[in-house]
């Protein structure tokens, strides 16, 4: 290897999707901390839960064949639609403000935005497997 002491190799590419997610996570994470005890424990703690295992489904997603693919990106696109649902509440309990609910819900957006265009992908590839047939 001809790396120098001290350097790092380059980071690993990752599905924009995922990094998508990541990146929302990061954000979130500096929130969770700021949220009223009221909330951090209880919504707080469920929307990290979220988070994680919605990078999971997506995760397990970028490995399995196209055949098996679907049922985690519909998992993960459940995940992250439950996700606005809860932020949401924060935002109209005034948990959290406008700027980091308003933050949050793009990155959380454009994630479900691209969950629903792989889905979509994947359902025009195997379009029988979606309705159930086989």
């Amino acid at each position: 290897m001809n790396c120098k002491h001290g350097s790092r190799p380059p980071p690993r590419t990752i599905l924009p999707v995922l990094e998508r997610i990541k990146s929302a996570y990061i954000l979130w994470h500096t929130y969770h901390s700021t949220l009223p005890k009221i909330h951090r424990y209880s919504l707080g703690t469920k929307i990290d839960t979220l988070f994680v295992e919605a990078m999971e489904a997506v995760s397990a997603a970028a490995f399995l064949s196209r055949e098996e693919k679907a049922p985690y990106v519909r998992l993960a696109t459940r995940k992250i639609d439950t996700l606005k649902l809860l932020l949401m509440v924060l935002w109209e309990t005034k948990s959290i403000d406008v700027k980091k609910y308003a933050a949050l819900s793009e990155k959380i957006d454009e994630t479900g935005k691209m969950l629903g265009g792989w889905n979509g992908q994947l359902a025009k590839l195997n379009p029988t497997k979606e309705r159930g047939e086989k």
